[in-house]
């Protein structure tokens, strides 16, 4: 009876399992090019720099999927474009750039919204790891050679939700903490004419 059950377990399974690997190894699997992902935003994401703002639209990596597939098979980037990714949870990652068809600039970001490392000139197709070399957020690829033309570097602060820092955010903070005027007439205003 018990060799009866576990034949039974074992081919229902075996379909099942079946099923999710050719999924996997044939167009289900993000990487592969045929496979259609459909990303978040675009955000506008804003650097603040030594130079100045710089403003960017990033499409948004916020799942597994999204993660996994990246800027994977896009031929051309747009100069003000990019990818945010969202670890959910700061710790400490590692990118390559297989099947990437474009060099790339990767920016490493705190939790805090502040730039840790940036790889400048990420080589297209590489299996090479590229770490951040220290617990981050997020990740920000884009266009290679632009971090340096925009002025970005390590220290900037990048604003958008994900960090709290998006301009929205900061908006909403406590009113309490704003200061108040003071209404009251100065020392000039407040002397009695003579006459």
């Amino acid at each position: 009876m018990i060799r009866s059950i576990l034949l039974a377990l074992a081919l229902t399974a075996a379909p099942l399992t079946g099923a999710f690997a050719f999924q996997d190894t044939v167009s289900g699997a993000p990487a592969a090019r045929d496979t259609v992902i459909v990303y978040g935003g675009p955000d506008p994401v804003i650097i603040e720099t030594g130079e100045g703002e710089v403003t960017l639209t990033a499409e948004i990596a916020d799942t597994p999927a999204r993660r996994e597939r990246g800027l994977m098979w896009r031929e051309q980037l747009a100069d003000d474009a990019g990818m945010l990714f969202d670890f959910e949870i700061e710790q400490p990652v590692a990118i390559w750039m297989q099947n990437t068809l474009v060099p790339l600039d990767i920016i490493y970001i705190r939790e805090d919204g502040t730039i840790a490392k940036i790889i400048a000139h990420a080589q297209a197709m590489s299996r090479r790891q590229l770490p951040s070399g220290e617990p981050v957020l997020g990740v920000l690829e884009i266009g290679a050679g632009r971090a340096m033309e925009l002025g970005i570097e390590p220290g900037d602060l990048v604003r958008h939700a994900m960090f709290g820092t998006a301009a929205s955010a900061i908006d909403q903070q406590d009113p309490s903490s704003e200061e108040v005027g003071d209404d009251s007439p100065t020392d000039a205003e407040a002397q009695p004419e003579e006459g």
